[in-house]
């Protein structure tokens, strides 16, 4: 999710976000019938959606399509009742306080209820970026992110993820995830990198396992306390963008252009997609803010997604067969050329069924009806757009139950739950080098640990964690670093964060090394005010830690491959980390052998920052390691 005016809780926001007067859906017709077909539970749900479409007026259908931020109406409820939201969000940190599971649940509740007054009584669609965990919940528990996941290459394991995550979301109220991200990287300067599984669409694909986890697989599942909507993400090519490319703010690949021709977009960037849908029945797509531009077509022109009916309309929801609804992202509509009367009636017409229009929901819904009215936007698409949207309602069971169910609320952040992820951060570990029988490491040895990311749960975290962009320290959210994890291995560390304390007397030195700025989306890219490059206070501890012990182990905490050409010779071993999270003890365990390593690169590892892009299968394919590469301690 999202673009560069981000949810970020208590800033600009609130009062702006209704202002502009729309036909409140409270005042336009009676009660409907006690009896309603609708509001029968033994009915089938094709029966049930059609009863009550024909029963909504054009507000309370186009109230449905409008999804607005929490912080939006938290102060003024009613305004949910007023223009019959269909849907709300919390952004990227925006949370009740406390942020607590039972606040959240509270908060989402206590919306619902508004949602529960209008005249057919549709409930709300809450959604959530849950996507390693449910990480806007302090106590959630903290999964590895996606590029981790790639690396254990295990869709089973990914499935499991996906169920706990389910299950500690939907005990705190959202019924609804932004997730998962089942993009292709195919350049590592990406911001996003870390969010998607691989650079091969087929392990991509193989990983898409994370929607059964979340939603279920059996008929009914979705009505369950432990599952929730899921959704693919970005609806396509939002990995493939070309560097460069990108006309918002000073991103650089973020949000940019992907200049390609229709065999390689269906090879790579539409693998996933076809299998969310078709094998694993995702309720929910959204689609990227970049653009396509074919190669294969004289004069084309870049498309942004949100206006591209060919592939909206022609190709997801048509040759692909989707029938779950579209979700717009963050005010990605206005990134479509035109005002703003224009912008909405293209992306309508495309196939965009709801729309996240976060402090402008009663903008979007005076416009709509407006364009509907003037004949410029079919009612046959409304209603479309509708059908849809209730389809997931139902299919969770809102109507029935509304509220939260707190069944497992005490599960949240669980031992139980902590002990897969710790598991899954294990299995992610990629051993690039081991020489002279460095790892698995002694418990009797002396350890030498450095590095600040050795001691860094918001930096071994990343974005996407407690708020949108994450933040460096120990001190929002519970969890265990990598040097808690060795600590817990070994009886006698040593820990200095900038390698100035004393090495001698030392077996064994671990330098900690990565990016030490948490960041999301084009925050992150390379040329953003990023790079791939080691930072010269990590070079300095590699010199320092590995020129004098005799053993010297280095470890990378990023969310993707970086520049390790020259240090790579002064290590016994390395081993590529990614962000795993809040259980940084999995680290530990493959470093003392309680588990071996078994994870392999997802991704290729470039020479130097310009050898990017580089794929598998490229003419003179010349990485450092080749996709796929890892070394085992089993």
């Amino acid at each position: 999710m999202r673009g560069v005016r981000r949810r970020i809780a208590g800033a600009v926001v609130a009062a702006a976000a209704v202002t502009v007067v729309a036909v409140p859906v409270t005042a336009q017709a009676s009660q409907p019938d006690a009896g309603a077909a609708y509001q029968n539970a033994a009915l089938p749900v094709p029966q049930r959606i059609a009863d009550l479409i024909g029963r909504m007026t054009l507000a309370e259908k186009i109230g449905q399509m409008t999804q607005a931020e929490r912080q939006a109406v938290d102060t003024e409820p009613g305004k949910i009742t007023e223009l019959g939201l269909g849907s709300l969000l919390s952004g990227g940190g925006s949370t009740p306080t406390p942020n607590t599971p039972q606040a959240w649940a509270d908060m989402v509740d206590r919306y619902q209820s508004h949602a529960l007054k209008t005249r057919l009584r549709i409930p709300l669609l809450y959604g959530v970026d849950a996507v390693h965990g449910h990480n806007n919940l302090a106590g959630a528990t903290v999964f590895p992110h996606n590029i981790g996941l790639g690396a254990t290459r295990d869709p089973k394991l990914v499935q499991r993820i996906g169920h706990i995550t389910a299950k500690e979301t939907r005990a705190t109220g959202p019924q609804w995830t932004f997730a998962p991200c089942v993009c292709v990287v195919r350049d590592e300067r990406w911001g996003r990198s870390y969010e998607s599984f691989s650079e091969d669409p087929r392990l991509v694909t193989e990983l898409a396992t994370a929607i059964d986890g979340l939603q279920g697989t059996r008929k009914g599942d979705l009505k369950q306390p432990d599952r929730v909507l899921a959704t693919a993400k970005h609806f396509a090519g939002d990995g493939d963008t070309k560097y460069g490319s990108s006309t918002t703010g000073t991103y650089t690949l973020d949000q940019g252009v992907t200049v390609t021709d229709w065999k390689h977009f269906a090879s790579v960037d539409l693998p996933p997609y076809v299998a969310a849908v078709k094998r694993h029945n995702v309720g929910s797509v959204m689609p990227s803010y970049s653009s396509v531009q074919w190669t294969d077509r004289p004069g084309s022109a870049p498309v942004k997604m949100h206006a591209n009916g060919e592939l909206i309309n022609g190709v997801l929801k048509g040759k692909i067969g989707f029938d779950g609804f579209v979700i717009s992202d963050w005010e990605a509509i206005t990134q479509i050329p035109g005002d703003y009367a224009t912008q909405v009636r293209t992306s309508v017409n495309a196939g965009v069924d709801m729309f996240m229009e976060p402090f402008r929901a009663g903008q979007f819904i005076q416009t709509l009806t407006a364009e509907v009215r003037a004949g410029r936007v079919p009612m046959a698409r409304i209603d479309d757009a509708v059908r849809r949207i209730l389809k997931s309602k139902f299919e969770l069971g809102l109507f029935e139950k509304p509220y939260t169910d707190r069944t497992h609320i005490d599960s949240v952040g669980s031992a139980e739950h902590r002990a897969v992820a710790r598991d899954a951060v294990a299995k992610s570990q990629v051993l690039l080098k081991n020489e002279n029988k460095a790892l698995p490491l002694r418990e009797s040895q002396k350890v030498y640990v450095a590095g600040v990311n050795a001691d860094d749960l918001g930096n071994q975290a990343g974005g996407w964690t407690i708020t949108w962009q994450g933040k460096s320290g120990n001190d929002h959210f519970p969890g265990t670093t990598i040097l808690g994890g060795i600590k817990e291995h070994a009886d006698q560390v040593t820990y200095s964060a900038d390698a100035s304390a004393p090495t001698d007397g030392h077996d064994v030195g671990v330098v900690v090394i990565g990016e030490t700025k948490p960041y999301a989306e084009g925050v992150g890219d390379v040329g953003n005010g990023n790079t791939l490059n080691l930072s010269a206070a990590d070079k300095a501890a590699v010199d320092r830690v590995c020129g004098a012990i005799d053993t010297c182990v280095v470890l990378d905490v990023a969310g993707r491959p970086q520049i390790i050409t020259d240090e790579l010779p002064k290590a016994d071993a390395f081993v590529m980390s990614w962000l795993p999270g809040s259980e940084g003890a999995g680290v530990a365990d493959v470093l003392f052998g309680r588990t071996p390593f078994t994870g392999t690169l997802p991704v290729s590892w470039p020479r130097a920052e310009d050898q990017e892009p580089i794929n598998a299968g490229d003419r003179g394919y010349d990485p450092l390691f080749r996709y796929g590469f890892g070394l085992t301690t089993r």
